[in-house]
């Protein structure tokens, strides 16, 4: 944690709304696109980020400082978007054989040139449908092990199942992302 992040995080503890407002314009963004991937819904995600920013301003004075602000922020708004995905779909399990229909859009990097941007709009786009398809389990258990570097134990924790099925949930999610993008090579 920086010293004006530090500082930042004191003040909102002492009840500096607008410390805390400046906490929360630095990781909206970050925060904002893992819970999309999750769950496949920007608005959707807009409404569990207030949720999380909410749940975290409320939980301030817990904050120990052991890890960095923007760590336990992250854990607040992935748990955020657990809870939502339960609340849509109760039956989320690492059981899960039903497709998801959401889509999670992601960030395509075009690189310089038309033809790196038409080829990185192209993976993207297939990439965004292939995550369509994961089932909600396999999705959720890919974006936080490949995209928010989640360990495997936390990734469990947060879908409630052992690490084996954790782990089998990625191993589908990957085999699935493989087989749909083999045919455009590598990602660009």
């Amino acid at each position: 944690m920086t010293d004006t992040e530090a500082h930042l995080v004191n003040a909102a503890r002492a009840g500096d709304q607008r410390a805390f407002r400046q906490l929360v314009e630095v990781h909206t963004r970050p925060l904002h696109r893992v819970c999309q991937r999750i769950l496949g819904d920007a608005s959707l995600a807009e409404d569990v980020l207030q949720d999380a920013f909410l749940n975290a301003w409320r939980g301030l004075p817990r904050f120990d400082g052991r890890s960095a602000f923007g760590s336990w922020l992250h854990r607040i708004a992935v748990n955020a978007a657990l809870v939502q995905l339960r609340k849509r779909r109760p039956e989320l399990s690492m059981d899960v054989t039903e497709e998801d229909d959401a889509a999670a859009p992601l960030l395509v990097h075009s690189g310089d040139g038309p033809f790196n941007h038409a080829a990185g709009q192209q993976f993207g786009a297939r990439l965004t449908s292939v995550l369509a398809g994961l089932t909600t389990a396999e999705r959720t258990a890919f974006v936080l092990r490949h995209f928010e570097d989640y360990p495997l134990d936390e990734i469990a924790s947060a879908l409630g199942c052992n690490v084996n099925a954790c782990k089998q949930a990625i191993f589908r999610a990957v085999r699935k992302m493989r087989a749909a993008l083999a045919p455009l090579g590598s990602a660009p």
